[in-house]
């Protein structure tokens, strides 16, 4: 069965929004693992829009399945990655004015950035996974570059307007996660997966977890986020 990380980024954004103390996404990461998460996901962006360095540091003393910090490749973010040591490292692209992260990184035009960021990561203990687009060529270079595992970006599939555009995305989706379990990477997706579209993902078991934020936050706020995350697992099992 496929794991499910949960991201409690837009915990944080609630809390940001009134510059208050709560809500917490620390107490949201404890009730998600509660309910049957299998890892907590954070984005430490460089303009700490929602999650901020102490919430990271927390996290790495309290999650007791995994810590995966997603982040982009700067000099800056590794520092802060090589002192705390989460247990996973997510790679990420990161643009100042973008709502939320809007596609894969671009690895092979970055290609020697990223390389090296990987090989400061992995000789410190931390795995490495790699957001990239269901493009076969980045696969490719996230395998030459030594990753651990990529996270293929579901965005374009789960936000398509029409059946046709949908079929296609989910077919590159497809491809890539092939391609990735072939290379013997590890394959993750993300990215826009809800409730209900988390069930076209059934009999692809090359995908080994799903890191899923926002719908679940969003269901926590009517439902509570212990049952939110059981609501996800249960639909997971069953794919």
């Amino acid at each position: 069965m496929a794991h499910l990380a949960v991201n409690v980024d837009h915990v944080a954004t609630l809390r940001e929004a009134r510059g208050a103390k709560y809500p917490e996404p620390i107490a949201a990461a404890i009730a998600a693992e509660t309910a049957g998460a299998d890892g907590i996901v954070v984005h430490l962006r460089e303009d700490r829009r929602h999650i901020q360095t102490r919430d990271v540091r927390l996290l790495k003393q309290v999650v007791r399945t995994k810590l995966i910090l997603e982040m982009a490749a700067t000099t800056g973010m590794l520092g802060i990655a090589l002192d705390i040591k989460p247990d996973v490292v997510t790679l990420v692209p990161e643009k100042r004015e973008e709502l939320t992260t809007e596609g894969g990184l671009d690895i092979i035009t970055h290609q020697d950035n990223i390389k090296e960021a990987v090989a400061t990561l992995k000789n410190n203990g931390i795995d490495v996974c790699i957001f990239i687009d269901p493009d076969l060529d980045q696969i490719k270079i996230a395998h030459k570059i030594n990753a651990d595992m990529i996270e293929i970006h579901t965005g374009a599939f789960c936000d398509a307007t029409s059946d046709s555009i949908k079929k296609a995305e989910f077919s590159r989706i497809v491809d890539a996660a092939k391609i990735g379990s072939k290379l013997k990477l590890g394959v993750n997706a993300g990215h826009g997966i809800c409730y209900n579209s988390i069930k076209a993902f059934k009999g692809l078991n090359e995908i080994s977890e799903f890191s899923i934020g926002h719908s679940i936050v969003s269901r926590a706020v009517m439902t509570g986020m212990e049952q939110a995350v059981k609501d996800m697992v249960q639909l997971i099992k069953e794919l």
